[in-house]
């Protein structure tokens, strides 16, 4: 089975960096999609099917945070598993985004198969 991945950050550099690694690692992707913000997610989110969105936190207009909450307010949209991905590893902030929604963190900088493994746990899926 192959996905459909959404990764949303603010730095284009990132976004294919987050590519890159999801296919070095032999994670299954049928297709990704990108945005830049949490705006630009939820219009992406509106107009295609996705699998699982991959979010860093600190993005301007709507960052990762507002992100999931309205993720979560959308009946279509709550049950993507979404997972945060980002530089800030603090137990508060990891907490924080669980509370808001959020099914997955992996902490920048990561190997392959750490955000492989976490992407099979929040879909559910072994060594796809």
């Amino acid at each position: 089975m192959e996905f459909s991945l959404l990764i949303v950050d603010d730095s284009p550099v990132m976004r294919k960096f987050i590519r890159r690694v999801i296919e070095a690692s032999g994670f299954a992707v049928a297709r990704f999609l990108e945005a830049g913000n949490g705006e630009e997610a939820l219009t992406v989110l509106d107009g295609e099917r996705v699998d699982a969105v991959l979010t860093d936190i600190n993005m301007p207009r709507m960052d990762g945070e507002q992100l999931l909450r309205s993720i979560e307010c959308r009946e279509g949209l709550r049950q993507i598993p979404v997972v945060v991905v980002s530089t800030d590893s603090t137990d508060l902030r990891i907490t924080r985004m669980r509370v808001l929604g959020a099914k997955g963190y992996v902490t920048k900088p990561f190997l392959p198969e750490t955000l492989r493994d976490e992407l099979e746990r929040v879909l559910g899926v072994a060594g796809v």
